[in-house]
């Protein structure tokens, strides 16, 4: 079979698209013809070595597919020829087959195409997490998130206001993803020039009820300054770089908090979660309450672009490798 595989951890170039065996169905497992592959940041993180978890070389990039069953074990409700999304865990994602578990392997509503179904999981079940489990998001409040245009950030605007959220601010950098965001569903969108002032302006002095930051570094501290009294500032990532810091006195002044939020963590050590999860969001996904996701397309080809399009953060939306 096809796969992009890592051979060398020297970031998103060194993916080289290979002929390797297909892989062996382990106890548990099931196999699926992939018919696309989702793209996140960890993936740019695992090309140069830099994620916590460390697959050895060679490993095929990418944890999250959308495909077809070929092989499911006899205990699972999985038959031959489902419409499924999976996660793979660590790697292995993005090739023409690929083995997950059956606890990570969901059936696709009718209404979500293969393209669109490899984008869900690893963003929205993220997005879910925070929302629901992390930041407590009680009915109307309002949600800002950062690096809105991307990934977790489109996912956010897609899934807030169905989750319970009023109001959903997007923090962008330029006109045009400005234009991505709304069309994903925010209901305010400012450019990250001076987004600190135009997000007390659209809310009247009084700031927001939780912040999503996937990006970290330097806007870290007013995003702070930004919550209104019994705030949440959600902790998703850094895909700016730096891992910032924060004054804990700040915390005090109008009774805040930072809350970690790392879902892979939380369901490795939480068997039954994802099932927990997808039995909440896909029937919203299956009515249109949340609508699927509009991947950007890349070919298997161009798989190093795909993931390199993360790491220099000019991606839109969620990257989506088509394998078939």
């Amino acid at each position: 079979m096809r796969a992009a595989q890592v051979s060398e951890l020297a970031g998103p170039e060194a993916i080289r698209i290979v002929d390797i065996p297909e892989p062996t169905v382990y106890p548990g497992g099931v196999l699926i013809d992939v018919h696309a592959a989702g793209i996140a940041f960890p993936d740019v993180l695992m090309t140069r070595g830099l994620y916590q978890m460390k697959p050895g070389l060679p490993f095929v990039v990418g944890g999250e597919v959308a495909g077809v069953v070929r092989e499911a074990p006899e205990d699972s409700p999985l038959r031959t020829g489902d419409r499924v999304c999976a996660l793979t865990m660590l790697g292995n994602a993005v090739a023409e087959v690929a083995v997950a578990p059956a606890n990570a392997v969901f059936r696709l509503p009718d209404n979500v195409s293969l393209e669109a179904g490899a984008g869900i999981l690893f963003n929205d079940l993220t997005v879910h997490f925070c929302l629901r489990k992390r930041g407590r998001l009680a009915p109307g409040e309002t949600v800002l998130v950062h690096g809105a245009a991307g990934g977790i950030g489109t996912s956010t605007l897609r899934m807030a206001q169905a989750l319970g959220a009023g109001r959903v601010i997007a923090v962008v950098s330029t006109e045009e993803k400005a234009g991505v965001a709304k069309a994903a569903g925010a209901t305010d969108v400012v450019l990250t020039e001076g987004w600190l002032d135009a997000v007390k302006e659209l809310t009247g002095g009084r700031g927001v009820d939780i912040v999503l930051d996937p990006v970290g570094g330097d806007r870290f501290t007013d995003s702070v300054r930004s919550l209104a009294q019994g705030g949440r500032l959600l902790v998703v990532g850094f895909t700016a770089g730096e891992i910032p810091t924060v004054k804990v006195n700040r915390l005090l002044l109008k009774n805040v908090e930072v809350v970690g939020a790392a879902w892979g963590e939380w369901v490795m050590s939480h068997p039954g979660y994802l099932a927990e999860q997808w039995a909440e969001v896909e029937p919203l996904l299956a009515s249109g309450a949340i609508a699927a996701p509009q991947p950007v397309l890349y070919s298997l080809d161009r798989a190093a672009e795909a993931v390199a399009a993360l790491d220099n953060r000019t991606a839109t939306g969620k990257v989506v490798v088509g394998v078939r």
